[in-house]
């Protein structure tokens, strides 16, 4: 019997992930950090503690059993790693890259207590990495249903829901309103973060399961969410459509040229290849001094953009200080690594016009903390007197987004006052059989956390079609009793769809 690990007999550091120099990274959009060699990943995963009571799984909003898979890894069973993931997570390539672990898995990690935390996020990548390396997938036998569904978005939210809904044997079409699927994903995380070689293996699992994608169809302009019922022969429908809508500042000058918004330039760079001007037809003028206002991810991710495609000076304004930043520390660095300069404490008030039409620079004033917020956050206070002109020639807002309102103009969806789509507790809308999870109902929130919610929706979809709802079986290599490769509370029933 292995002897139990303890706090003390642990590698009490934990293993960093290499990464390419500052210098050279802010001039090109390959990947930033490399990765966990073999030997950096089996150091890592030495470790978790294999708790009693581990509170990591409670952290994940998908409940991956983390101490399974990093268990399996101890042994270098790496596929038994991946089974075990797979089993609730459909993107640990993803996953591993972009969910916020310290604020989930790892923020609740036992030895974090008294040491760092495990690195859940760097071994999840590790493993995702290497399915894909060795095109690993779980696809089991799926008797048909004879249901048809039908999800809007393609999305984490979306996807996480089609997969499930695959693997009960029902007919998936997924809908996308851009020419390739991925959502969020796709358009809003730069390749060095993401890059889309591994958005193309996650999505072609999907494919392998059956699922169909439908690109460049904007669901509430071709057909509505009623005739996806009605005409299109969809039993039920899911809307992951996420919150893709920016939000501006609302302040003289918005409509300057060269102003705009974080999703706008992220688009265009990501998904449509501006960053590869001008082997794609997809212009993207950059400004030499750029502003963005925000200091979230998305502000992370378009400070950085900029310093690639060749901006001289690249700012953060924020009007808090940094120890209220909503981005990854992770993020944070980075970004003052390669170059971007913070301006804490610090909000535009008009954007100032060259006289042409175009940016010449903000008018700002400087803020101080007073008391906190309904965010907890410390409410910022404008100092009197601190108005003051800050140079640049473009503007770049990250301020945060909102519903896209074409589904609800669109369809009678009940939503919310502030746009979002309602659902109950068990995410069916105001329409009988069609469900929504993921940003479009919560607003802004994680990768993960919107795969949580599609797979929440997956479980009452079934429940509506009388699917009996076998995902916590032997859907991918569990522990599930079987017979003949046929969980064995199968046996015995014949599948009857009445009406």
């Amino acid at each position: 019997m292995a002897k139990k690990k303890t706090i003390r007999t642990i590698p009490q550091e934990r293993t960093p992930m290499r990464e390419q120099p500052a210098a050279e990274r802010s001039r090109n959009f390959t990947e930033v950090s490399l990765g966990y060699s073999l030997v950096e990943a089996l150091r890592e995963a030495e470790r978790c503690l294999m708790c009693a009571d581990p509170k990591c799984i409670a952290g994940c909003p998908v409940s991956i059993d983390i101490p399974a898979f990093i268990e399996q890894m101890n042994g270098k069973d790496f596929r038994g790693a991946y089974d075990v993931i797979a089993r609730t997570n459909l993107l640990p390539a993803v996953c591993g890259r972009v969910c916020p672990q310290e604020n989930q898995c790892e923020g609740v990690c036992v030895v974090g207590e008294t040491l760092e935390p495990v690195a859940i996020g760097r071994l999840e990548r590790f493993v995702g990495d290497l399915a894909i390396e060795k095109g690993w997938a779980n696809i089991p036998y799926v008797e048909p249903s004879g249901f048809k569904v039908g999800i809007v978005g393609s999305g984490p939210a979306g996807m996480a829901c089609a997969a499930d809904m695959a693997k009960a044997g029902c007919d998936v079409t997924v809908y996308e309103a851009f020419h390739q699927p991925g959502g969020v994903l796709r358009y809003g995380i730069p390749d060095f973060r993401l890059p889309n070689a591994v958005i193309d293996a996650e999505i072609a699992n999907l494919a392998k399961l059956g699922v169909k994608f439908e690109n460049n169809t904007l669901v509430g302009r071709l057909f509505t969410i009623e005739q996806m019922i009605t005409e299109l022969g969809f039993h039920t429908v899911f809307i992951g459509t996420g919150a893709g809508y920016p939000t501006m500042l609302g302040v003289p000058g918005d409509s300057l040229n060269g102003v705009l918004s974080a999703n706008e330039l992220l688009t265009r760079c990501n998904l449509m290849r501006a960053k590869d001007f001008p082997n794609f037809d997809t212009p993207m003028p950059i400004g030499r001094r750029v502003a963005v206002i925000g200091s979230g991810n998305t502000a992370m991710d378009a400070t950085r953009v900029c310093r690639r495609l060749g901006a001289e000076k690249v700012y953060c304004v924020y009007r808090r200080t940094q120890a209220e930043s909503p981005a990854r520390a992770e993020e944070l660095h980075h970004a003052m690594e390669e170059g971007v300069e913070f301006h804490w404490l610090t909000a535009p008030v008009a954007v100032l016009d060259d006289g042409t039409g175009s940016v010449r620079g903000m008018r700002c004033v400087r803020m101080e903390l007073g008391e906190p917020d309904s965010s907890g956050r410390r409410r910022p206070v404008v100092v009197a007197g601190s108005e003051h002109e800050f140079e640049c020639d473009m503007v770049v807002y990250a301020i945060g987004t909102n519903a896209n309102p074409i589904i609800g103009q669109t369809s009678r969806l009940e939503l919310n006052k502030w746009g979002y789509i309602s659902a109950d507790d068990s995410l069916e809308t105001s329409i009988s059989g069609v469900f929504a999870g993921g940003d479009i109902v919560t607003g802004a929130a994680t990768v993960i956390e919107a795969m949580g919610a599609g797979r929440r929706a997956a479980a009452a979809m079934k429940s509506y079609l009388g699917i009996l709802d076998l995902s916590g079986a032997d859907t991918a290599g569990g522990d599930a009793p079987t017979l003949f490769g046929m969980d064995r509370r199968m046996h015995n029933f014949a599948r009857v769809q009445v009406g």
